[in-house]
């Protein structure tokens, strides 16, 4: 019942922006945590941001003050704003979802991926 699907990703030079959209079904953002992971291939997902129900957010030390989430409950959206980014933000980037209002642990839903190149 619940799908996750991104879209937004694409090549972008060091220092650029560039904003993921996440188009949500089945859950809803007042009572569902929701944020994003990524991954390298070879390598661990890693924690990118999310956002609580009850609006708190948290981001991974890599990406503080350079990335930005939000959501717009209308639109059954998530979004991810890129800014200054760098070589080593390259992965894919996956869309979640919790089922609780917090995201503590794993993801329990998870979108297909976007790719993000960030290359010159």
């Amino acid at each position: 019942q619940v799908q996750l699907v991104e879209s937004g990703g694409g090549l972008v030079q060091p220092g650029g922006s560039l904003r993921l959209s996440c188009a949500a079904s089945g859950i809803s953002f007042s009572t569902n945590a929701m944020g994003w992971y990524r991954q390298v291939p070879g390598k661990q997902r890693e924690f990118v941001a999310a956002s609580a129900s009850g609006g708190f957010t948290g981001y991974a030390n890599s990406v503080k003050c350079r990335f930005a989430i939000s959501g717009d409950i209308d639109k059954n959206t998530l979004y991810l704003q890129m800014n200054s980014l760098k070589p080593e933000d390259t992965a894919v980037y996956y869309c979640n979802g919790w089922h609780s209002g917090y995201y503590a642990g794993r993801p329990d839903y998870w979108g297909q991926g976007t790719q993000v190149t960030v290359s010159s």
